[in-house]
């Protein structure tokens, strides 16, 4: 089996970040403004071993790599940003294609998403959009080959595995798919085409009837979770929640500006709870590569509220949920390089689901993956 996480680069400046969010803008600016939503609760969270680190540095992505090498996990899934020949936040993976350094298999998942003011890719407060067509298509997949061609490439069956994160948004989904594999055929290439299976913006159909050969579960933000919101158990976390939350408040532990910044609704979730809910789940009946992740927390990201919180998780749950999965996969996959399990993420810090040590947990969720 091999284990992916999922990995994001936008730890480093960019000009449209600069012109959007300040000068020097990182994700780390939203990291360190976390704060706790009630007694208990897990904010801000802080790096450990790595600290704050730019992606532009080749010692950071080497570390990396030698760390999560260390603990099992044999590549990153990195988020690949194009709108329409545009590319963003390309420094971090470029440097590792022309570097060829560090030695660590990667793959691309197209983020193919509109960047928003509210970092949920709809369509209010856009600021940068996605624009769909065939040229745009063509010459997408032009590039994407070169890096299809890198020997360390993740791979099922000699094809390189490339996934998209937001089948619902292509209009003409059949014909972007088509000319990818038109194109790259053309270079010796077969694809494996993969999208993720998310609790909205996934289309109904199966993957296969679309043209691609699998689907990845994007965790938390699964089909799972569209059912457990549903149950009496997930209610009743959520009212508990926020009665803490109000206690906190008439305690004076929420100050009146914190109070009146969190306009939105704020959404809560057992971790433990929910991974025993996922488990029991009917594995879906196409290709579908599991995922799973150590928590979710965009607290920091959603300071005036609507933020998903994931409460009461432990790196013993992980490791349940982590076993669970990696039997059903060993005893259900369709050929024998079909191994691929998923973690989101890697690097997730604004949104609370990281594997790379933080100052709380230390190891413990590497840990449980390893064992």
């Amino acid at each position: 089996m091999r284990p992916i996480a999922i990995y994001l680069p936008q730890f480093h400046p960019i000009p449209e970040n600069d012109a959007w969010w300040g000068k020097g803008f990182t994700e780390w600016r939203n990291v360190v403004k976390g704060r706790p939503l009630f007694k208990g609760h897990h904010q801000p969270h802080l790096p450990a071993d790595l600290g704050y680190y730019d992606l532009r540095l080749a010692d950071t992505k080497e570390d990396q790599a030698q760390l999560a090498r260390r603990y099992g996990i044999q590549g990153f899934c990195y988020y690949h940003y194009w709108f329409n020949g545009r590319r963003i936040l390309e420094t971090p993976f470029q440097q590792v294609i022309d570097s060829k350094s560090p030695d660590f298999p990667f793959m691309l998942c197209w983020a193919n998403e509109n960047w928003t003011r509210i970092w949920d890719g709809g369509q209010k407060n856009v600021l940068l959009a996605q624009h769909y067509s065939e040229a745009d298509n063509i010459a997408h997949i032009e590039t994407l080959v070169e890096y299809f061609k890198d020997p360390r490439y993740i791979r099922i069956g000699n094809r390189p595995v490339f996934a998209i994160y937001n089948d619902a948004d292509i209009p003409d989904l059949p014909g972007l798919i088509r000319t990818f594999r038109t194109v790259a055929g053309r270079h010796g290439m077969e694809l494996y085409l993969c999208r993720f299976d998310r609790r909205i913006g996934t289309r109904p159909e199966a993957p296969k009837a679309l043209g691609f050969d699998a689907a990845i579960e994007f965790q938390p933000m699964s089909k799972s979770l569209s059912a457990y919101a549903r149950t009496p158990e997930m209610q009743r976390t959520n009212q508990a929640m926020r009665r803490r939350r109000r206690i906190m408040s008439l305690l004076g532990r929420m100050s009146l500006a914190r109070k009146s910044e969190r306009r939105g609704r704020d959404n809560f979730f057992d971790y433990k709870k929910f991974v025993a809910f996922d488990i029991r789940q009917p594995r879906p009946d196409y290709t579908c590569f599991p995922g799973v992740t150590p928590g979710w927390d965009n607290t920091s990201r959603r300071r005036e509220g609507g933020a998903t919180v994931f409460v009461n998780g432990d790196a013993d749950s992980f490791a349940t949920w982590v076993e669970h999965k990696a039997r059903r996969l060993l005893s259900t996959q369709a050929e024998a390089d079909e191994d691929l399990m998923f973690i989101n993420a890697w690097n997730e810090w604004a949104e609370g689901n990281h594997l790379e040590p933080c100052e709380r947990h230390g190891h413990a969720y590497l840990e449980a993956l390893r064992d």
